[in-house]
């Protein structure tokens, strides 16, 4: 199926990772323009032969604004968006004995950095209107059934995605009369940041005894998602979706 993405703008957040890598790949196997994002990984970046790469501290509103300067100088306009950029903390760490500064660089690193990125192609849309826009934040099935351990992740992808993105697809129609946002929520996947989980026969078995589907995402499989979801043609009357990408992951173990 033609997605017509291509001649498309797309600026990925936190490329470098294992689903950002796919997410590119896909984009530009599509015919978009890949606008890549990285903070510390330029190699990774460079090797996905984007039409622009950028490094950018997106927990830092300055980096962020200076991320979109530098991009519109270089090309037209942007699209699409996707955000991607996000951290996990990969010790099990209960609120109990959680500190403050793990919480808030979590917290930063998620969802303060996903706000910066989202307001500052929201400012483009208002400075270059246009009929449709799209945005897909890359969300997480911790946000939606909560993860104990690591609630300061679960707590920041909870309110990308229930709070982010179901305010952002009212606004985004002020700007793009068809500007759409959605979120996709990868369950557990193989990607660098769950190697601790894919080393570990007995993890992997728990993981996936919640699951109809009973394995572990690829990220091509998010990437999947993600590419449709930025499609006008396929996804032009989807906005505000909530899309777990998890093998029919549930709240209760399924295979005892």
């Amino acid at each position: 199926m033609n997605l017509d993405l291509s001649g498309k703008y797309v600026l990925i957040t936190g490329a470098s990772g294992g689903i950002g890598q796919a997410t590119a790949q896909s984009f530009k196997a599509e015919g978009a323009l890949t606008l890549l994002h990285y903070h510390r990984r330029p190699d990774t970046v460079e090797s996905l032969q984007p039409e622009l790469s950028v490094q950018a501290d997106l927990r830092d509103e300055r980096s962020a604004d200076a991320m979109f300067d530098e991009i519109l100088a270089a090309v037209p306009r942007i699209d699409a968006v996707v955000v991607n950029a996000g951290v996990a903390c990969a010790d099990d760490v209960p609120v109990v004995d959680m500190t403050l500064s793990q919480w808030l660089e979590t917290i930063n690193a998620n969802l303060t950095s996903a706000f910066f990125t989202c307001r500052g192609f929201l400012r483009h849309l208002r400075f270059q209107p246009r009929e449709a826009a799209s945005i897909v934040l890359v969300g997480s099935t911790a946000g939606v059934f909560g993860e104990a351990d690591h609630a300061d992740y679960a707590a920041s992808k909870a309110a990308m995605i229930h709070g982010l993105t179901l305010s952002l697809k009212n606004e985004i129609v002020r700007l793009a009369p068809k500007g759409r946002v959605n979120c996709v929520c990868p369950g557990w996947t193989d990607t660098p940041m769950a190697q601790s989980l894919m080393s570990d026969a007995a993890k992997v078995q728990r993981a996936t005894s919640t699951a109809a589907l009973r394995r572990i995402a690829t990220p091509q499989d998010i990437a999947n998602a993600i590419v449709f979801l930025s499609s006008e043609r396929c996804a032009g009357h989807m906005t505000g979706a909530i899309l777990p990408v998890t093998g029919g992951m549930e709240g209760r173990l399924l295979h005892p």
